[in-house]
C-alpha cells in the first residue's frame, strides 16, 4: 500500500497544508490537488456534491500524489466505508461530542480485529496499491472534529481514544457552540476565549500523542495556528478562492473604468 504521507510529514516535525474542496466537480479537484498542498479534503457535509462526486473527485486527484481525505456528512458507517473504498486516506468527521462517540467513529475506519469496517476496498484496491487491506489499519487517519461545548468539556476524554489519529477544528460550530449563538460564525477568530480554545484543544492533542488541524481562511492565521501547535492548517477552499478572486478581478477593472484616460480613444498601439 502506498504510505500515507502525512504521517511521514509529521515524525519529522513537520506541519502540512491542507486543502479544500467543496465544488463537486472533478476538474476543480484536479486544479486544487495540483497546487501543492499536502492534502486536499472533500467536503461531503456542507459541499455542493454526493458520492458520485466523490469518486471522480479521488480519481482526478490521484496523480497529483496529495493526499486525498474526506469530509464525511456524519457519522454513519455507511458512508464512511464507502469513502475509504472510494479510496480516501483520511476521514474528518463532524460533531463529536464524546469518548463513546469518537470510539464509534474510529470502529467504522478500522478492519477487524481494530475495529467492524466491513471488507470491500473496490477502487482503493487499484488506487493505494497492493497489500491494502493488510495495511490499511495503520495508513488510514482519522480525524474527530470537536465543535460543541460538550465535545470541549470531554476533550482529554475523546483525545485519548485509541484509534484516534488527531483533532480537526471546524472554529465556526465551535464558537457557536462554546457561546451559545453569542458569537457569529466564521473563521480566523480573533476573540481571547476562542483563541484559548484552540490553543487549549491543540495543547490537548501533542499530551495525548495525535494530531491537531484547524480550518484557516488565510495563511497568516494558518501560521499563527502551526505556532500554537496545530499539526494540519486548512487554508481556504475552492469556492473561497473562485469568489475571492474573481471578485477582486472585476473591482480592479471597474477601478480602472473610473480612473481619467491617459490616452485618447484614437491613439495608435
Amino acid at each position: 500500500m502506498t504510505p500515507n504521507r502525512l504521517k511521514k510529514l509529521w515524525a519529522e516535525g513537520k506541519p502540512t497544508i491542507n486543502g479544500w474542496c467543496s465544488i463537486g466537480n472533478s476538474f476543480v479537484a484536479e486544479i486544487m490537488a495540483n497546487q501543492g498542498y499536502d492534502s486536499v479534503t472533500i467536503d461531503a457535509q456542507h459541499g455542493a456534491l454526493d458520492y458520485s462526486h466523490i469518486l471522480s473527485m479521488l480519481q482526478a486527484m490521484l496523480a497529483s500524489g496529495t493526499v486525498p481525505m474526506v469530509r464525511v456528512p456524519w457519522m454513519e458507517p455507511g458512508i464512511i466505508m464507502k469513502a475509504l473504498d472510494a479510496g480516501a486516506y483520511g476521514i474528518i468527521c463532524p460533531m463529536v461530542s464524546t469518548a463513546a462517540q469518537a470510539a464509534e467513529f474510529v470502529s467504522y475506519m478500522r478492519y477487524p480485529p481494530l475495529g467492524q469496517r466491513s471488507y470491500g476496498p473496490t477502487r482503493v484496491s487499484f488506487s493505494a496499491g497492493s497489500n491494502y487491506a493488510s495495511e490499511a489499519n495503520d495508513e488510514i487517519l482519522a480525524f474527530a472534529m470537536i465543535e460543541t461545548a460538550q465535545g470541549m468539556a470531554e476533550l482529554k476524554e475523546i483525545a485519548t481514544t485509541p484509534g484516534l489519529d488527531g483533532i480537526y477544528v471546524g472554529p465556526a460550530d465551535l464558537t457557536l457552540g462554546l457561546t451559545k449563538g453569542r458569537l457569529p460564525a466564521g473563521f480566523d477568530r480573533e476573540e481571547p476565549e476562542i483563541i484559548v480554545a484552540l490553543q487549549e484543544i491543540a495543547s490537548v492533542c501533542r499530551a495525548s500523542g495525535i494530531r491537531a488541524g484547524l480550518h484557516c481562511a488565510t495563511p497568516e492565521y494558518a501560521q499563527r495556528a502551526v505556532g500554537w501547535g496545530f499539526d494540519m492548517t486548512t487554508v481556504a477552499s475552492d469556492v473561497r478562492l473562485l469568489s475571492s478572486s474573481a471578485g477582486a478581478s472585476v473591482s480592479k477593472f471597474r477601478s480602472l473604468l473610473a480612473q481619467p484616460a491617459t490616452m485618447g480613444k484614437n491613439a495608435a498601439y
